[in-house]
């Protein structure tokens, strides 16, 4: 089974979600401002800072490599920005950046159409 399938047929076996799971999220349009190599994750991944606007400057653990460092860095990007910190190879990824699987199998981050403010939330 491909990458692509495999995430298909799990969001398939997802149980339904309320709305109000979804209002729980604090997801916001960030513009990356910084990547760095992270050779010690597990998966092929960068650590990136993101600007939040009000919420200041975050990173994350990013398996985002399909890009190259200067075709992120001023970019926006798409992020939850309210799960718990959690510990990657010693590092602390505050943040999900989401992303979707092409048909390659290559993470696409996810961002808008048009300009955004910094910080918007989504809704």
């Amino acid at each position: 089974m491909t990458d692509a399938a495999q995430a298909e047929a799990e969001a398939e076996a997802r149980p339904l979600a309320e709305y109000d799971d979804f209002a729980k999220l604090d997801i916001r349009v960030s513009r990356v401002v910084e990547v760095q190599p992270f050779p010690r994750a597990r998966n092929p991944a960068y650590k990136v800072a993101v600007d939040l606007g009000d919420l200041g400057i975050r990173w994350s653990s990013a398996q985002i490599t399909n890009y190259a460092p200067d075709e992120l860095v001023g970019s926006s990007v798409v992020c939850i920005c309210n799960f718990a910190s959690r510990n990657i190879a010693g590092f602390s990824s505050q943040i999900l950046i989401l992303g979707a699987r092409n048909t390659k199998g290559e993470v696409i981050v996810l961002s808008p159409r048009s300009d955004v403010p910094v910080g918007s939330a989504v809704f």
